[in-house]
């Protein structure tokens, strides 16, 4: 089954919301992170919850399954790839490549991914220094505020 935009929307959004804390996640914070109305965030995230993507606790807020983590996880890839195919291989600005990324995200086949993944060489960081989820889909490790993004030479 294909999930349509909004379902991936939200998930990400969840998802995005929910990396740095435990708990559920208010459906108030979800409704400002994608510019809908409270209510429009609730009945959505009870889709989510029907379909097995979501935990949803009327008044309290929402989590993901591990189904709706990966659905999540799946389109933060195709979005960090795209990203970097834009700017790497095309020279799209840094500036413009989210916008891109956020219309094709969707639309990318697996195929796809897989294709400018290998011409990319596997990129572990999209052009903004973010972690990209791998092809397993297992959470990106973000690394302690601070900490380089790649080994500093020894001299």
């Amino acid at each position: 089954m294909s999930n349509s935009q909004a379902i991936e929307d939200y998930a990400k959004a969840v998802y995005a919301l929910g990396v740095d804390r435990e708990g559920l996640i208010p459906t108030g914070e979800v409704a400002v992170r994608l510019g809908v109305t409270p209510a429009t965030a609730t009945s959505m995230l009870q889709k989510l919850a029907e379909l097995g993507l979501a935990d949803y606790v009327p008044y309290k807020g929402v989590s993901l399954t591990p189904a709706g983590e990966k659905v999540a996880l799946e389109v933060i890839r195709h979005h960090r790839l795209i990203e970097s195919f834009l700017a790497e291989a095309l020279g799209m600005p840094s500036d413009r490549v989210h916008a891109e990324a956020e219309v094709l995200e969707h639309y990318i086949s697996e195929d796809l991914e897989a294709l400018i993944a290998a011409k990319l060489g596997e990129p572990s960081h999209d052009p903004h220094g973010t972690p990209i989820p791998g092809p397993d889909l297992a959470p990106p490790v973000v690394p302690p505020a601070g900490t380089p993004l790649t080994p500093k030479a020894k001299p």
